[in-house]
């Protein structure tokens, strides 16, 4: 984080003891209660002095505090018009200046905050995360929850699952996290079979049975696959369906982001883990889950996306456990 703001004090009057102004003659008694004591008019002059640099802080301190702090955010969604929202309310509320980075690639987005390149980043749920850290032998840490948007299968061709004939082809996601969710989203709707009921680390190669064929893509490619007409159906994660323009009503079948199973898939703000404990980013996390904000969050995902609020202590301990369950899984 960029932080411009400097730290500002307020000028230091001198002491009142200063020298004392010898008596001007012929004024008697006066003499005393103008100038004796010690100096009571100078005295007054420098209370004055006090309280008006107490009161503006110094022309040169006020202006510092008025510089914003900077705030590198990468996302993986950054056309969307809510975080437009987003960045002015922080702006507004908390003098802080979003400096939105947007990521194509969002494998790049961890590695950059990682490298000092961000000071957040908002785009993975946790699993995503787990993976990440245990596969890069890496630390980062979630510090505010977003939402958990559903994993939709999509079809050109079909609009039920059942339409699907034996032998079709369904293109998924092949990074780490994301294949199992999306098999456990075939599974979910009777078109596989995974092998011991199937794990979010499941593969390809867990496959039992199927009545369809899965292709495994990388993930910047499967809303591609299905618009070409290469594939019957994919699972398309939610960033490359807003991406591709495949709006949500065309999803023909997708799981209860309610389940009891869903917190691994639960989006974060993720921060580096010295400096998780930063009290701004909580206040930011507050921003997001402003009416506003959600309001925007919901329209630009029609109104799929389930708003989850979720203690940044909470979402550690759930990545702490996704990192062993990774570890014991094989993962490195």
């Amino acid at each position: 984080m960029s932080d411009e703001t400097r730290p500002g004090g307020a000028g230091q009057a001198g002491g009142a003891g200063g020298p004392t102004l010898p008596p001007r003659p012929g004024r008697g008694r006066r003499k005393g209660l103008l100038y004796g004591g010690g100096g009571l008019a100078v005295l007054i002059i420098a209370a004055i002095v006090v309280v008006i640099v107490l009161a503006t802080g110094g022309s040169s301190s006020n202006a510092a505090s008025s510089k914003p702090t900077t705030v590198s955010l990468g996302v993986a969604d950054g056309s969307n018009p809510y975080w437009k929202t987003f960045s002015a309310l922080a702006k507004k509320k908390l003098n802080v200046k979003i400096k939105l980075i947007n990521f194509n690639d969002y494998s790049q987005a961890n590695p950059a905050l990682s490298q000092g390149q961000l000071d957040l980043n908002e785009f993975q749920h946790i699993q995503y995360l787990s993976d990440y850290n245990v596969t890069n032998h890496d630390t980062l840490q979630p510090v505010g929850s977003t939402a958990i948007y559903p994993l939709p299968l999509y079809s050109k061709k079909y609009t039920k699952v059942s339409q699907f004939p034996n032998g079709a082809k369904i293109a998924v996601d092949n990074d780490a996290t994301n294949e199992g969710r999306s098999l456990l989203v075939l599974q979910a709707a009777g078109l596989i079979t995974l092998k011991n009921g199937g794990t979010a680390f499941s593969s390809a190669s867990d496959i039992v049975s199927h009545k369809v064929d899965v292709v495994t893509l990388d993930a910047s490619q499967t809303a591609n696959a299905l618009l070409s007409g290469s594939v019957a159906g994919a699972v398309v994660n939610n960033n490359y369906a807003d991406l591709a323009k495949l709006p949500r009503s065309e999803a023909i079948f997708q799981v209860s982001p309610n389940s009891a199973s869903a917190l691994p898939y639960v989006n974060v703000f993720v921060a580096r883990k010295q400096d998780a404990g930063n009290p701004l980013w909580q206040k930011l996390v507050a921003l997001y889950h402003t009416s506003s904000v959600l309001k925007g969050v919901e329209a630009a995902n029609g109104n799929e996306a389930v708003i989850e609020n979720i203690s940044a202590a909470k979402l550690q301990a759930e990545l702490t456990k996704l990192e062993a369950d990774a570890r014991a899984a094989g993962v490195s």
